[in-house]
């Protein structure tokens, strides 16, 4: 508990001449696809870094993300790394940000996260994540995924974890579906991220306007 205070002390100290870190990433989900509008969302209000997994690669329009926002993947994991010393790609992510967003969060990952797996950039950043640190999830799946056991429990451990679930919304889903599994609008997402930010710093302040 005392680590806790301490590195949100540190983080109050960090940010209050300049922009929140915001690390955004993106899972195997079609709803990988509002990637870059998600991106462009948060850049009006913090620097932002972005991570994918190779299975959201085949959604996501690289030429969608905004300029300024640099982009990793599984293939930046080791590839500038030669010895022992080195700076290691998935500490260096879990260092810089004072907030990471899953959005999208496939039912796969979440499997992965809740399982304590780590077998590819994002959950290894996950694995090593200081959760004094806000992590925010924004689930995609087809509603008979959402409404599967399974993902009960693993958002279970993940509450546990203390990270906050923006829920998934009903709608046509992109297998043609009708129900609850479709990710909740990138706009809702920022909104709810920058009112939580903003609100843990008011508090931080004394509450003084």
């Amino acid at each position: 508990m005392e680590s806790g205070k301490r590195n949100r002390e540190d983080m109050e100290v960090q940010t209050t001449h300049r922009k929140p870190r915001v690390l955004l990433a993106a899972s195997g989900s079609v709803a990988a696809i509002k990637f870059g509008n998600l991106c462009h969302c948060f850049t009006e209000w913090a620097e932002v870094r972005a991570v994918v997994s190779k299975s959201s690669l085949p959604f996501l329009d690289r030429l969608s993300l905004p300029r300024e926002v640099t982009l990793y993947t599984d293939d930046d994991e080791w590839s500038s790394w030669n010895k022992i010393g080195d700076p290691v790609l998935h500490i260096e992510l879990r260092r810089w940000p004072d907030v990471l967003v899953i959005a999208p969060l496939s039912a796969n990952t979440l499997g992965k996260i809740a399982g304590g797996l780590c077998d590819n950039l994002l959950t290894c950043i996950i694995r090593a994540w200081d959760y004094s640190k806000p992590l925010f999830v924004a689930p995609a799946m087809n509603t008979l995924m959402w409404n599967n056991p399974f993902t009960e429990r693993h958002l279970l451990t993940l509450d546990e974890l203390g990270a906050t679930l923006i829920p998934p919304i009903k709608k046509r889903l992109a297998c043609g579906d009708y129900g609850n599994g479709a990710m909740a609008e990138p706009s809702f997402i920022y909104s709810t991220v920058r009112l939580f930010w903003e609100s843990q710093a008011h508090q931080q302040s004394g509450g003084t306007s």
